[in-house]
């Protein structure tokens, strides 16, 4: 029992960064019927940016003398990384997706593909291969809870990635472009029809997509402080598989995809040897897929893809 209550702390972490980057893949397809396989690299990117804005901030903080907490540090690392990850994100929409609107989805699909290579070894070309160690900004504080080891860092995770994914929630269900958004994932042709500029709503929806997935990067940092160039690769496609299982167009069911990913695959190393994690948890998405083929909280219209 104490080891099946540690997994459960464990599982929260996992999918937590699963469901922060899965939030961004059914954003994008539930409103321009596309998927942006760069996505996984943007996590990466905006990780990169987060390392940079830590360190730069430490750096000041150091030279001007003055005894910055941590926490602070912290939490504008998040809110600076997440601005300026969107702008990425929506540079991507400009240059790499909107000339291809109209294209097939096949031809998106490999943009995306090409674009995730561009940033990779963009990041080569500019930092080298070498990895970096993200700042531990935080001292690591252990609760004990019974037979149960919680980690504040732990805890901060967890409770960050609810609170955006809550703040996402209210966005979507409480803002004008919330409603555009959900109307546009309903019937992509019906509501530009309506007054709805998709040239406005594709941008906007890159970039909280984006910033979701940047503050997905720094607390992956936080608790696993080793950055890679190649790090969004596996854990992309993995929210992707989450986004797909969660249903179009639904920011529950993404969420809960992600989560749901991430319990499956620890819980599948502690029953399991390791070298079986991912074929167990595919197999289960797999099996879930075959009686749920348009997800969780999709609808069945939403299956149909525009080729």
């Amino acid at each position: 029992m104490d080891l099946f209550l540690q997994n459960i702390v464990n599982a929260l972490q996992w999918g937590s960064f699963y469901a922060l980057i899965a939030l961004g893949y059914s954003m994008v397809y539930s409103i321009l019927m596309l998927f942006n396989f760069a996505h996984g690299d943007i996590f990466m990117v905006g990780a990169y940016i987060g390392f940079g804005i830590a360190t730069g901030l430490l750096a000041l903080a150091a030279m001007a003398g003055l005894p910055v907490p941590g926490w602070l540090v912290l939490v504008l690392t998040i809110i600076i990384s997440m601005f300026l990850t969107s702008f990425v994100g929506i540079f991507i929409e400009r240059v790499g997706y909107r000339p291809l609107r109209e294209a097939p989805r096949a031809s998106a699909a490999i943009t995306g593909l090409m674009i995730g290579i561009i940033l990779e070894t963009g990041n080569l070309a500019l930092l080298g291969a070498r990895r970096l160690s993200f700042p531990s900004l935080i001292d690591t504080v252990t609760f004990q809870i019974g037979s149960v080891y919680v980690t504040n860092k732990k805890i901060f995770i967890v409770a960050v990635s609810l609170s955006l994914m809550f703040g996402l929630h209210l966005f979507i269900q409480k803002t004008k472009w919330g409603m555009a958004m959900r109307a546009m994932s309903y019937d992509f042709q019906a509501v530009p029809l309506m007054g709805v500029s998709i040239n406005k709503l594709a941008p906007l929806t890159f970039a909280i997509g984006s910033g979701l997935a940047a503050a997905a990067g720094i607390l992956y940092g936080l608790a696993y402080p080793v950055l890679d160039p190649y790090m969004g690769i596996l854990l992309g496609w993995k929210a992707f598989v989450a986004a797909i299982l969660g249903g179009r167009g639904s920011i529950l069911g993404a969420a809960l995809a992600g989560f749901l990913l991430g319990f499956i695959e620890i819980f599948a190393a502690w029953i399991f040897p390791s070298t079986f994690r991912d074929l167990i948890a595919y197999s289960i998405i797999l099996l879930i897929l075959t009686f749920r083929p348009h997800g969780f909280f999709g609808q069945a219209h939403s299956t149909q893809l525009r080729l």
